[in-house]
């Protein structure tokens, strides 16, 4: 709406990963706001692509368009033209400049592999200034939460604890708690919220799991380039192994052995392009800007979804998590679950990480300041955030939040908060 509203507006992009909900999104939109809804889907029907071969001047086109989609009408100013999966129509995307400089009708793209390594054909030329890209997420927690019916009282009262560094009343705390550990289990991705919401039937949630996390691999193989189809396979399928590790430093080594980046990194690289998952850098200094401290070399990945992450893991491991049982996975768990978190806000994700063993799960700018995260399953000392507020002339740190299973607290300048209030943590 506020991009509707913009009287200077350029065709929108919105990317994301498969399956986050992008298209319904934007027909709902679409149906709500214009008089006229012209949709093209280049993936389900990919003949649509050859309208964009010839000519791109906008009355060609939209007769072209008109000739080949049965009822679709073109309005000036009002009329939206959706083109879903533009990456399957490259030359569509290089429209988008002509469209802009027409004016008379609004067009929104959608694309799950846009910028993806390897894939398919490049656009003619990107319309470098003549487009708005905004990326759509899974669901984070407060959007489960509001799926799940929780009002807005309930919201307020959370903030308000959070801001007065006041306990929550412990039946909503636990209420939090369990519905946490769902969240954990169900993930944001939209059919498997509603398939949650609608009947509580864990089977068919998983069910919808595995169907999405096929769905990428068949990604995989239909859209990498032949040499790089298995590797990248290969490198996703170890995500797991990756965080159960106690360094959880991704090593290539752990998808072959003798691995080296120079065979797995742009396989990598595809993956974090496609919307899958996220890597966060280590730094060198707990400084700011963390971006200008980071060491790209070294980094941990994690899942963008904390719900088909957990279905990836091994068989019943969803029921220990309903059940509060975490065992083996618990630090890989809460570790992912807090980075999809950060994800969601459009943070990029760091931590800090010595030889010595000096270890801190995630470093953030937080009202203008350096502030170490540490993620536990459980309440438990966090020496390594001890050392370092220890030591402000030598890290430049002053706070620390600590989330676990535990109500809202403050030790000198250690905050601690229960994990459901890390979606809290949004001021930079």
């Amino acid at each position: 709406m506020d991009w509707k509203s913009s009287p200077s507006r350029k065709p929108l992009i919105i990317k994301g990963c498969r399956q986050c909900g992008k298209t319904h999104s934007v027909l709902e939109f679409a149906r709500k706001n214009y008089q006229s809804v012209v949709y093209l889907n280049f993936f389900k029907n990919p003949e649509y692509a050859q309208i964009f071969e010839g000519p791109l001047d906008i009355d060609t086109l939209t007769m072209q368009m008109g000739a080949t989609i049965p009822g679709s009408k073109f309005l000036p100013h009002k009329t939206i033209i959706i083109l879903d999966e533009i990456q399957d129509a490259p030359n569509a995307r290089t429209a988008l400049k002509f469209f802009k400089e027409d004016g008379r009708y609004d067009v929104v793209g959608t694309g799950s592999l846009l910028g993806v390594q390897g894939y398919g054909k490049a656009p003619k030329s990107i319309p470098v200034g003549s487009e708005m890209i905004i990326t759509m997420y899974p669901l984070d927690f407060e959007e489960f939460l509001w799926a799940n019916d929780i009002q807005e009282p309930v919201f307020k009262k959370l903030r308000k604890c959070f801001e007065q560094i006041a306990p929550v009343p412990e039946a909503l705390h636990n209420r939090m708690h369990q519905l946490l550990l769902q969240y954990i289990v169900v993930g944001g991705m939209p059919e498997v919220v509603q398939e949650f919401v609608n009947t509580h039937q864990m089977d068919s949630v998983f069910q919808l799991q595995e169907s999405i996390v096929n769905s990428y691999r068949d990604d995989m193989v239909k859209y990498a380039s032949d040499s790089d189809k298995v590797r990248i396979k290969e490198s996703f399928d170890s995500i797991p192994n990756q965080l159960a590790k106690e360094n959880k430093k991704f090593q290539y080594s752990l998808i072959e052995k003798k691995g080296t980046a120079n065979k797995f990194a742009g396989c990598l690289q595809w993956i974090e392009d496609a919307g899958i998952v996220t890597r966060c850098n280590n730094l060198h200094l707990t400084e700011l800007p963390l971006e200008g401290n980071a060491d790209k070399s070294i980094f941990k990945v994690y899942m963008n979804d904390i719900g088909l992450f957990v279905s990836m893991l091994e068989q019943g491991t969803q029921g220990d998590i309903l059940r509060g049982n975490l065992l083996g996975y618990k630090g890989a768990i809460f570790e992912n679950l807090a980075a999809s978190i950060l994800y969601k806000m459009g943070r990029k994700l760091f931590y800090f990480r010595k030889d010595s063993g000096l270890e801190i799960d995630f470093v953030i700018r937080h009202k203008g300041e350096c502030t170490l995260l540490e993620v536990k399953s459980e309440t438990g000392n966090a020496k390594s955030v001890k050392t370092i507020l220890n030591h402000p002339e030598k890290y430049h740190v002053n706070k620390a939040i600590k989330f676990g299973n535990y109500n809202v607290g403050n030790t000198g300048n250690v905050l601690t908060l229960p994990l459901y209030m890390l979606m809290f943590v949004d001021e930079r």
